[in-house]
């Protein structure tokens, strides 16, 4: 018995194949998830854009910039035979305050060994017996456990030298930073002229006479080593003269004081910082009359701003009142290097 051909336009329709079902929980995850991702490239975006913001908001709180030195990959990569690259042996990190570095009791540079509570809080050795090793912040004991991680980190931290906006690139170890700056040749000079704020460093200030005063005549006056040179000085309107070397740019500065005792005091500085190294000047000052002359030999002081000081006690010329018939007061000055006029 044959059966008859099947129709296929009675066929039952497909069923329709879906998908497994998806968790809530893990559809709750994916939303999150990227919503957490578009947060983030979002606030990506406004570091990103917000970045020169911070920086300049850091420049005004008065930051400070430190180099931390990875010491250990520099090591191992020595040992290997082979350069780290300057990414991974140095660190630059900036800090909103030195303070964070030290000592929160005695104010000073934390140096090691540092000591720390249950609480974490800190304070340097010198200042355990000060505070009786009793935490000044919480009263828990402290000066059994070292912080280490504060060592390693006050050990690695190079300080710029603080004269670095005036163009020193030196860095020392925190907490020796005044090693450094007490023979520092970039220490702030200022200007001797009148009218003028300029300040930076002596080699940099004598470019700026050269460049912004050397049209003003009557208050500088171009000399030449080992040439003497007149000048006059009117005691009534003004108690200093400047001068600067031709060729080298050396700035030197004649003051005069009036003593309490009577008489003048007369001076011969030089503008540079007061650091070995720099050389030494000496010079010959004379108080000319009709017949007299009043002559001294003496050093050149190394100072770096004139300012009105008080009557000097040493390293002057006196000059007497019956040499001073008016307030003109015509003299002369020669300048040299080193020792050549000190003893004249």
């Amino acid at each position: 018995m044959s059966l008859p051909p099947r129709n296929s336009n009675n066929r039952p329709p497909k069923r329709q194949r879906f998908p497994p079902p998806v968790p809530e929980e893990e559809e709750e995850e994916e939303d999150e998830e990227y919503s957490a991702e578009s947060l983030s490239d979002d606030e990506d975006e406004e570091d990103y854009s917000d970045e020169s913001a911070d920086d300049e908001d850091d420049e005004e709180e008065g930051g400070i910039q430190i180099a931390i030195d990875l010491g250990g990959a520099v090591r191992e990569a020595q040992s290997r035979g082979g350069s780290p690259d300057a990414s991974s042996s140095q660190l630059s990190v900036k800090l909103k305050s030195s303070e964070l570095l030290d000592c929160p009791t005695c104010l000073d540079p934390l140096m090691g060994p540092i000591y720390q509570c249950t609480n974490g809080h800190l304070t340097c050795s010198s200042c355990l017996g000060k505070v009786r090793n009793q935490c000044p912040f919480c009263r828990m004991p402290i000066g059994e456990i070292r912080c280490r991680a504060m060592e390693r980190l006050i050990e690695s931290s190079l300080v710029p030298c603080c004269n670095a906006i005036y163009g020193c690139r030196e860095t020392s170890p925190y907490g020796n930073q005044s090693r450094h700056e007490k023979a520092c040749a970039y220490v702030p000079c200022f200007c001797p002229l009148p009218d003028c704020n300029y300040t930076g460093a002596y080699k940099n200030l004598q470019a700026h006479t050269r460049a912004s005063h050397s049209w003003d005549v009557e208050n500088l006056t171009p000399f030449v080593f080992d040439t003497p040179q007149m000048f006059n000085m009117n005691l009534a309107k003004k108690m200093t003269a400047v001068f600067q070397e031709k060729k080298e740019g050396d700035l030197i500065v004649v003051q005069a004081f009036k003593g309490t005792q009577g008489g003048v005091l007369v001076t011969v500085s030089s503008i540079v910082p007061s650091i070995s190294g720099l050389r030494d000047l000496s010079c010959s000052i004379a108080k000319l009359n009709g017949y007299t002359t009043l002559k001294l030999g003496l050093m050149v002081k190394k100072i770096q701003n004139v300012r009105e000081q008080e009557e000097p006690k040493d390293a002057f010329m006196f000059i007497p009142d019956y040499m001073l018939s008016d307030d003109q007061c015509k003299m002369q000055i020669c300048v040299g290097r080193k020792y050549k006029y000190a003893h004249i």
